[in-house]
């Protein structure tokens, strides 16, 4: 028996699903890329003859890899679905990209684009300071290793997924994401010298350190929040449910900064909000079920 046991130990690992491995390891290259980008600070052109020179700032650029690293990580869980090649591999191959790409990669562009914008923010100095955004860059990395251990530890290959305890990722790093590329490709497009524009735009690197904190945090916390493409695709919906998606889309392919930065923004929003209104309910109740057995207790002598 402790033959058996060493030698189920020593089992090694022969056959991998290779597409839906592929995929996942494209999310992870591009949290390293949109590392790479974000290293590169205030720069606008790119200088490889990789890709033509382009005037979106190197810090949109990096927002946009994470975003593609999210379109990767849907499709993989997916494609292993359909193809039924699901396992332990992949789930764990995936959690390891996800660390980086939903991790590392926005905690590091949110730490290099504070640091850029430093010498604007006067007032915000004595508040934020490079220490304080440091901790909470680590602060959101180690939350998002936490959050995806503790998922791999509670979830199953062939679960579907359909909700989540503690705000998923994906959407943490979405909205800090958002708000780089709200601010770096959406804002100069309005108007790169009216003072309106600047005084926002840098009010936004001021509350950004806020955001990425409440994002780790909410990661870690047990507040539900619904897998929305999972319960899109699984099974028949309503009509209006329909008429969202094709209203969405378009505004989309109108302005897809501002669409995205609201899209998370109020995803996440959403969890807190109806966690809230839960426990103000079930308080509620419980108070009012006190009140009844108060009352039944007494009418009854009790």
């Amino acid at each position: 028996m402790r033959a058996r046991g060493q030698r189920r130990k020593r089992r090694k690992l022969k056959h991998i699903a290779v597409l839906p491995s592929l995929v996942t390891l494209v999310n992870g290259m591009c949290g390293f890329t949109a590392i790479f980008f974000a290293s590169r600070g205030m720069g606008t052109a790119w200088e490889l003859d990789l890709l033509p020179e382009t005037n979106i700032s190197f810090f949109a650029l990096a927002g946009y890899m994470i975003f593609l690293g999210m379109v990767a990580d849907m499709l993989d869980g997916h494609i292993a679905r359909i193809s039924k090649t699901t396992s332990s591999f992949g789930a764990q191959l995936d959690s390891l990209c996800d660390v980086i790409t939903f991790g590392v990669a926005p905690a590091f562009l949110m730490l290099q684009l504070v640091e850029a914008y430093s010498h604007q923010l006067t007032f915000a100095s004595y508040v934020i300071s490079e220490r304080v955004v440091y901790l909470v860059a680590i602060v959101y990395v180690m939350c998002a290793i936490i959050r995806l251990a503790r998922f791999n530890v509670e979830s199953k290959n062939d679960d579907t997924h359909l909700g989540f305890a503690g705000l998923p990722s994906p959407p943490a790093a979405g909205v800090i994401v958002s708000i780089v590329v709200f601010q770096q490709d959406f804002l100069p497009r309005i108007s790169r010298w009216d003072a309106l524009v600047d005084g926002f735009s840098v009010a936004i690197i001021w509350i950004l350190p806020f955001v990425t904190l409440l994002a780790g945090l909410l990661m870690v916390t047990r507040i539900p929040y619904p897998h929305v493409l999972n319960r899109i695709l699984s099974g028949k919906k309503r009509f209006s449910t329909f008429l969202l998606i094709l209203f969405v889309l378009p505004l989309m392919i109108w302005n897809i900064q501002l669409t995205m930065a609201l899209g998370f923004s109020v995803f996440v929003l959403y969890g807190v909000i109806r966690w809230l209104f839960v426990q103000a309910f079930s308080r509620k109740r419980k108070g009012q079920e006190r009140e009844r057995s108060w009352e039944r207790n007494l009418g009854s002598g009790i």
